[in-house]
């Protein structure tokens, strides 16, 4: 065996090493995003004294967003990133819609459970289940128990509705 006949055995050698330019565009996105937080976070007024402020949990998730771009960095530059599948544009759909009625419900007064109810089933179904009723009682279980976290337990409110004022 040649030392030419060795390598071209290699499934990844140097030949075929190739950089992702999608997966670069989307660790400059999230570099972006996670700049545009902390800006952000930046210019809000701190009334506490001491302590956390409300410019906290922005800067963490930018910090999470920019671990994210730097890996996502490093997987597109080595070509690590997994093939992309073709577009469905039904399931972008169907997601922009769940996130029109989540908006919709919240602007129309109905809480904070069904809109984010209605985006969770909307979602599902958009990433292939099928199983609706089941989606839905998840959904509502699981909105419901996180308003009465943020309600209850963290004294954070969020939009109220008929769902919420039996709570």
């Amino acid at each position: 065996m040649t030392p030419d006949s060795a390598s071209s055995d290699l499934p990844h050698g140097p030949a075929s090493r190739h950089i992702d330019r999608a997966g670069l565009v989307i660790a400059l996105a999230l570099a972006v995003l996670a700049a545009v937080l902390v800006w952000d976070a930046s210019r809000l007024q701190s009334n506490t004294p001491y302590g956390m402020g409300p410019h906290a949990m922005p800067i963490v998730i930018a910090v999470g967003l920019g671990i994210l771009s730097i890996g996502n960095l490093i997987d597109a530059l080595r070509g690590n990133l997994p093939a992309r599948e073709s577009a469905d544009p039904r399931t972008v759909w169907l997601i922009l819609a769940g996130l029109a009625l989540l908006i919709a419900i919240i602007g129309l007064g109905g809480g904070f459970i069904l809109a984010t109810t209605s985006l969770f089933v909307t979602t599902a179904r958009a990433f292939g289940r099928r199983a609706f009723l089941a989606d839905l009682a998840i959904a509502l279980v699981m909105t419901t128990l996180i308003y009465l976290a943020f309600d209850r337990l963290l004294t954070l409110s969020l939009p109220a509705g008929p769902l919420e004022r039996l709570l």
